[in-house]
């Protein structure tokens, strides 16, 4: 890696929010495949950041490290693979819709039970007050 910034394991893990062991967990996996210097140890790049951010914001959306891994082999095959990869972003989409409306259906149920309870108050606010 030559005329880039590099990265040893423990700064890039500070600079990432990931531990070590996941860094390394990643790298087993084939997530992250890091350069190695001559006394073998990791040197990350920012291209190598850029992917890690990538991986911790998919992750985030529920998507299962398993669809990552078929992500990040199909991203190794360049372009060619893009509608492969749409796909996989599409499919994780609709799971987060789905997620979504689930939610809207729960938040729902919550208002109008706590709008049922306000109007009970109300009337024994009213009762009380004419009694």
């Amino acid at each position: 890696m030559t005329n880039q910034t590099t990265y040893f394991i423990g700064e890039f893990a500070e600079q990432t929010g990931l531990t070590i062991d996941t860094l390394r967990y990643y790298e087993k996996e084939g997530l992250l495949e890091p350069h190695r210097d001559a006394n073998g140890r990791r040197q990350f790049s920012e291209v190598d950041r850029s992917w890690c951010e990538f991986i911790k914001r998919i992750k985030a959306t529920g998507m299962p490290l398993r669809a990552i891994k078929q992500y990040s082999a199909l991203r190794h095959q360049g372009n060619k693979t893009i509608d492969d990869r749409v796909a996989l972003l599409k499919t994780q989409r609709q799971l987060l819709a789905a997620q979504r409306a689930e939610i809207d259906s729960h938040l729902a149920f919550l208002d109008k039970k706590m709008s049922t309870y306000a109007e009970m108050k109300q009337n024994l606010d009213c009762r009380n007050k004419n009694a």
